[in-house]
This record gives C-alpha cells, sequence and structure tokens, in this order.
C-alpha cells in the first residue's frame, strides 16, 4: 500500500517550472478566414448515365445529387488545397508566414509520405507553420478543427490552418454505380485564429467505431491479401455498404449534435445553421426532423457537388459565408461522419463577419510570398543536394568525371588513329593501281 501512495505522490508533484507562473488567460480558438476552390470539369447525372447502368431520376430520387465536380490531371489533392488554403488567407488577411500549424484533412493523399499539409505548407510558403494530415475519413475535417482548437487553448499556437481537401474520383470504381455517382472532388479551408475574446469554437464531440470499418473502406497499401481476394474489394477503389452507412448516419447525426449542446447549455432551438457533411440529401432532412428545426436551418450544397469526404464541410461553411447565410452571433453546428466508423459534432459561436476583403498592403505581401515560395523550392532542393556532398564525395566525383572525360578523349583519338590509318590504306592501294596503269604489258614492252 505504501508502494501505491508513493507512486501516486510522485505522479501528482508539483513540475518547479511552471509552479511559479500565474495561470494562463483562456483562449477561445475563432474562425477568421474561410475559402474553397473545386474543380472547373462538372459531372452531371446525365453524363453517368453513359458510364453506367443509371439515370437522373433514380440519383436524384435515392441521393439529392444533380452534379459532382472532377479534378482535371494536372489538379492534384494539394493545389486544390493549396488554392482553397490561399482563399482562407485573405480573407484572414494573415501571411503564410504568421501560419503556426497546418492540418489538412483527407482521405486521397497524394503520397503515403509526405504527408499532403506539408507540400501546401511548401507551396505557400509557410516557412513557420508544422504540418500533418489527418485521416478520419468524412468526419476528418471536424477532428482536425478540434485538434487545432485544442492547440489554440494551451497557448502552443495562434494561427492554425485546417484544410479538407479530396480527389475521390480517382479511387472510385467506375463501374460501380452504387458509389461511383456519389463522389466528387474539391477543398476547403479555415484559418483558426487565438484570442482572449469569448466565442468561437465552444465545445466538440469526437466518436468512433470500428466494428464497422467494412461498411465503407479504401484498400491501399499494407491491406490484407485475404481481404482483397474476398471478390468484391480492389485495391484503391471504395468499397460502400449504403444501407449500412445511410442506417448508422441517421442514428448518430442528431445524437451528436445535442450532445456538443449539452456541453456548452444549448438546446437545438439556439442553433442558427447546421453545416452537416453532404453525403445525401434524405440524411441532411433526417437531421433536421432529429434536432426539430425547420429544414431551412441545415444547409445543403450536395446537389452541386455530391460527396467530396472531408471536404463537403469547409466547402459548404465557405459558400454559406458568401451567401450571407452567417451573421456575427449566430449559433453554428458541423456535423461529420463516415469512415471509420467516425462521427464528430461541434458548435461554434460565429464571431466573424464575413466581407468582401478590399486590396491591403498584407495581400501583397501575401503574394511575394508566393512568389518567393515558387523560387525558394527550387533553390532550397539544389542546395541542399549540394550541401549533403562530403568533400570526399566531391573528390570521388571529380576523379570519376576526369577518368570518363579521360576515356572519351582516349576512344575519339583510338577512332581517329584508325580513321587516318584506313585513309593511308586506301591512298596506298589508289597509287599502287595507277602504277600499275601506267606500265606496259611483257607484249607491248617486246613489240
Amino acid at each position: 500500500m505504501s508502494d501505491s501512495n508513493d507512486r501516486s505522490s510522485h505522479r501528482l508533484y508539483p513540475g518547479r517550472v511552471l509552479a511559479g507562473q500565474k495561470p494562463r488567460p483562456p483562449r477561445y480558438a475563432h474562425i477568421v478566414g474561410w475559402g474553397m476552390e473545386v474543380p472547373e470539369q462538372v459531372l452531371t447525372n446525365r453524363d453517368l448515365e453513359a458510364i453506367v447502368d443509371t439515370n437522373d431520376e433514380w440519383i436524384t430520387t435515392r441521393t439529392g445529387i444533380k452534379e459532382r465536380r472532377i479534378a482535371a490531371q494536372h489538379e492534384t489533392t494539394t493545389t486544390l488545397a493549396t488554392r482553397a488554403a490561399q482563399k482562407a488567407l485573405d480573407v484572414a488577411d494573415i501571411l503564410p508566414s504568421e501560419l503556426d500549424l497546418i492540418i489538412v484533412a483527407t482521405a486521397t493523399p497524394e503520397h503515403i509520405f509526405p504527408s499532403t499539409a506539408s507540400l501546401v505548407q511548401d507551396r505557400l510558403g509557410a516557412t513557420n507553420a508544422g504540418a500533418f494530415d489527418l485521416s478520419a475519413a468524412c468526419s476528418g475535417f471536424v477532428y482536425a478543427l478540434d485538434v487545432a482548437a485544442s492547440k489554440i487553448r494551451t497557448g502552443s499556437v495562434n494561427t492554425v490552418l485546417v484544410i479538407g481537401a479530396e480527389t475521390l474520383s480517382r479511387v472510385v470504381d467506375w463501374a460501380d454505380r452504387g458509389t461511383c455517382i456519389l463522389f466528387g472532388d474539391g477543398a476547403g479551408a479555415v484559418v483558426l485564429e487565438g484570442s482572449s475574446v469569448p466565442g468561437g469554437i465552444l465545445s466538440s464531440v469526437l466518436r468512433s467505431d470500428g466494428t464497422g470499418w467494412d461498411l465503407l473502406t479504401l484498400p491501399t497499401v499494407s491491406s490484407r491479401d485475404t481481404y482483397l481476394q474476398d471478390g468484391q474489394h480492389e485495391m484503391h477503389r471504395i468499397y460502400m455498404d449504403g444501407r449500412g452507412v445511410f442506417r448508422f448516419a441517421t442514428r448518430v447525426i442528431g445524437e451528436s449534435i445535442k450532445e456538443a449542446l449539452e456541453q456548452v447549455g444549448l438546446q437545438p432551438d439556439d442553433l442558427d445553421l447546421v453545416i452537416p457533411h453532404q453525403a445525401n440529401q434524405r440524411i441532411i432532412v433526417y437531421a433536421a426532423k432529429t434536432l426539430k428545426i425547420p429544414e431551412e436551418r441545415v444547409y445543403s450544397n450536395v446537389a452541386r457537388y455530391g460527396n467530396t469526404s472531408a471536404a463537403s464541410i469547409p466547402i459548404a461553411l465557405a459558400e454559406a459565408a458568401a451567401e450571407g447565410r452567417i451573421k456575427a452571433g449566430d449559433i453554428v453546428a458541423f456535423v461529420g461522419f463516415g469512415g471509420g466508423l467516425t462521427w464528430a459534432a461541434m458548435v461554434v459561436e460565429w464571431t466573424a463577419v464575413p466581407s468582401k476583403q478590399a486590396y491591403t498592403l498584407t495581400r501583397g505581401r501575401r503574394k511575394g510570398e508566393y512568389a518567393l515560395a515558387s523560387v525558394r523550392r527550387s533553390v532550397v532542393r539544389w542546395w541542399r543536394r549540394l550541401m549533403l556532398l562530403s568533400p570526399t564525395t566531391w573528390i570521388v566525383a571529380a576523379r570519376r568525371v576526369l577518368t570518363q572525360q579521360r576515356a572519351q578523349f582516349r576512344e575519339r583519338r583510338s577512332e581517329l588513329r584508325e580513321r587516318a590509318q584506313r585513309v593511308m590504306e586506301r591512298e596506298g592501294r589508289s597509287k599502287s593501281d595507277r602504277s600499275a596503269d601506267a606500265e606496259p604489258s611483257d607484249k607491248e614492252a617486246r613489240e
């Protein structure tokens, strides 16, 4: 018993470094910037009729989707995320160099590593920011917001860029009419900034149930061979049990929002707007019924973009702000659900005032930092490769080059000698032939 008490007291012993410091004032994470980017290429339900056995009425009735955006060959998760981030920085009117952290929520990164967030950090020129990806499927954006807000509350960071970005068209099985009609590409971003002013992100609920992993899955590197040999799944292709996901979503969407509201003593009637994951119009309508609020308070753009996974909530948020659907003082809820299974809800007191940003000196400096980042990318990579070479490596490389040049010189000299010798031999034969023609024959000589 004494040993246990000793261990307990040791764990609770106050640290000497922070014990004498004054308590920090509370920090609040506010959304101060937002932006979105979607590809120009539109794939309508009519277009899908030429690809799979389906029709516009069937798709619209079951999902509410009319069209979705498809990334062009030159567009990637990184490029979409970068453009959305630049628009969010414009609204927030801050410099990339002021960012402390970049989080990208995505299920379709360009690489397992490096992270998409690191690539975005490089393109933005956010040289002072840490960067990492977060994988929680369609709930990823809300998860990432919660992580960013928690970091801001601790005081370890002040300005965070959170992005949801996807290129799902590249992992869709276009022969499967149950999934190819649902997904689209796009990116959305928000900037969070710390402040002592109350408001911003008030509460959040993060949940997961791994027993339902096979209801919505995307097999990739290191997936089990037996799993991929079952005749249903294919590497790098989305598989979804539509009915199972629908039942799961309708169960958790209302419960998670209510739980997040209870944490701050609010009721569903206090909500001015709900921005759910844009998966299916029927799920969105069900959310309004569960919360017992008018459908007008639940934002939907699923008809235009389809399911963009982690990008759907920030895209909808950017559009809602642009349309004036959110005003300062509004209580807004985000809710996501998807593969994992995962789900997450968040309550935000909106404190930013959506407005069209005029040209500022900071905006000009942002453009300069983007241009500098482009130059820096090439210079730093070249310089890093140069500096990695040790003196010994330089000597060995120089010797190798000299040896190659000597070998080429000797080979060239041998070729020239052989060519000269052949020329001399031809000239010698020509002279002998001419002398033979000039000498009289024996018969002519006798005559």
